[in-house]
């Protein structure tokens, strides 16, 4: 007798993508790698999307997913949101780009005062990258100071300050980035305040600003202890250095005023992107008006020589990208969108978790706020909460990997067979327009694709 053959995740996988894999070796002859974004990276290929609505999209071969990526996290008001696609529209038709200020650049700045704690102006950018890279720029110039502190594995884009320290094992050598840029930026391990003192009392006093992710390591994969930013706050002020928020991520997510609006911690500079802008490209640096004021032009030909930071950029404030953050800010501006966010979240995790344990399969979800992180072929230390938020007992290092590239790829294609994209390969990004039904078909899906991977052998037990 002929034993039946069982097809694999990864080959059906193949068999029903037939036009993203088409889209995809098409690419790779214009695209470096045929991707558009490094995080879009996925064996043995990634899929290409045709259409979105609220938290559904619809691949260029016909199959409907529920979303988990939103945008990289810009859409928590879900896709296609019918007022912004009504103002987009709107204004459109009255024009892209006018060479010259309008009105709704000065109302997103407006929004933007009026959330975020830290606001006293702003100043619009293209990206988050680009708002960061600013924010460093601001620090150097107000304090005179050339260094800038950093903790290991927290995300501030790609420019050449940011990238330092960014992945595991935190310490190599950036390909690019030249080593005098190298020599201004200090890394200090993941958490560790007393390392954040030392360097601060010590290091030649150069040090302008401390940049991180509110939220710790990349939107709280790595999360910080409970008070770690007040000590933070206490540490930069008594040393005179900037404290800067990167709230790229938290900004309006954790809260309408994003954790600084949460936890009541005001820093001096805050870096914003993704929701800001409803989802069109666009960023922001906000803070202190001393700091921001570097940024004006003055009656003095010598301030504008010599003080003055230069900020041009093409498309800062478009109207396309600022019609789109008024009518978002305006609408996340309520604290019930952020509840009913965080409340899908809370259901995902735990039923990802009661997956795991009814398995005995290795891994593990937690999170904050509107965010699912999880882990795959690590176990959990001791007993696993299904309510975990703070993983207690796993290096840094394992939680920014998020397990191995296999196990991600593989979750990622199986969940695809089942309806869901979820993001960096086994997380999720929820938004207002998610649904208890897309939780609980979600949480169905995974337990069939985490049974399958172990009748695959795949986690080695």
């Amino acid at each position: 007798m002929v034993q039946e053959q069982t097809i694999t995740i990864e080959e059906q996988y193949i068999a029903e993508h037939p036009r993203s894999h088409e889209l995809y070796e098409r690419g790779r002859a214009a695209l470096p790698g045929g991707i558009a974004h490094d995080v879009r990276y996925a064996k043995p290929f990634p899929i290409y999307i045709d259409g979105a609505l609220g938290s559904k999209k619809w691949d260029v071969d016909g199959h409907e997913l529920i979303d988990y990526t939103m945008g990289h996290g810009a859409l928590l008001l879900g896709h296609s949101h019918p007022e912004i696609v009504d103002a987009v529209v709107a204004q459109m038709r009255k024009g892209t780009h006018y060479g010259a200020g309008h009105r709704l650049e000065v109302e997103w700045a407006e929004w933007i005062h009026r959330l975020i704690p830290s606001a006293d102006r702003v100043k619009f950018t293209s990206a988050g990258t680009e708002a960061t890279m600013l924010a460093l720029r601001l620090a150097r110039a107000y304090t005179g100071r050339d260094k800038v502190l950093k903790f290991a594995g927290h995300f501030h884009g790609w420019h050449d300050y940011a990238v330092p320290g960014n992945s595991p094992p935190f310490d190599g050598v950036p390909p690019g980035v030249p080593k005098a840029v190298l020599d201004t930026v200090v890394i200090a391990p993941n958490n560790d305040l007393d390392f954040v003192e030392r360097a601060l009392a010590t290091a030649d006093h150069d040090i302008a600003a401390v940049i991180l992710e509110p939220s710790g390591a990349s939107y709280a994969t790595v999360p910080l202890p409970d008070g770690f930013l007040a000590r933070l706050r206490e540490i930069t002020a008594r040393h005179d250095v900037l404290l800067i928020f990167d709230e790229v991520v938290t900004g309006f997510r954790w809260s309408p005023g994003g954790v600084q609006g949460l936890t009541g911690i005001t820093p001096d500079l805050t870096t914003l992107a993704k929701i800001v802008a409803g989802g069109l490209p666009g960023g922001a640096v906000a803070g202190r008006g001393a700091i921001m004021e570097l940024l004006e032009f003055k009656d003095d030909p010598a301030w504008n020589r010599t003080r003055k930071v230069q900020h041009p950029g093409t498309y800062n404030a478009n109207p396309l990208s600022a019609t789109a953050g008024v009518t978002a800010l305006r609408l996340v501006s309520d604290p019930a969108v952020q509840r009913g966010a965080d409340r899908l979240a809370e259901n995902l995790k735990r039923g990802f978790n009661e997956a795991f344990l009814r398995h005995d399969a290795p891994g593990f979800a937690y999170g904050e706020s509107s965010i699912v992180n999880t882990v795959v072929g690590t176990r959990y230390p001791g007993e696993l909460p299904t309510d975990l938020r703070h993983p207690v007992g796993v290096p840094a290092s394992a939680l920014k990997a998020r397990g191995s590239e296999k196990l991600l790829m593989t979750l990622r294609a199986g969940m695809m067979l089942e309806g869901m994209d979820l993001w960096h390969g086994a997380g999720a990004v929820l938004s207002i327009t998610h649904t208890d039904e897309d939780i609980v078909r979600t949480v169905e899906a995974f337990d069939r694709t985490l049974a399958r991977m172990k009748a695959e052998g795949l986690f080695g037990e």
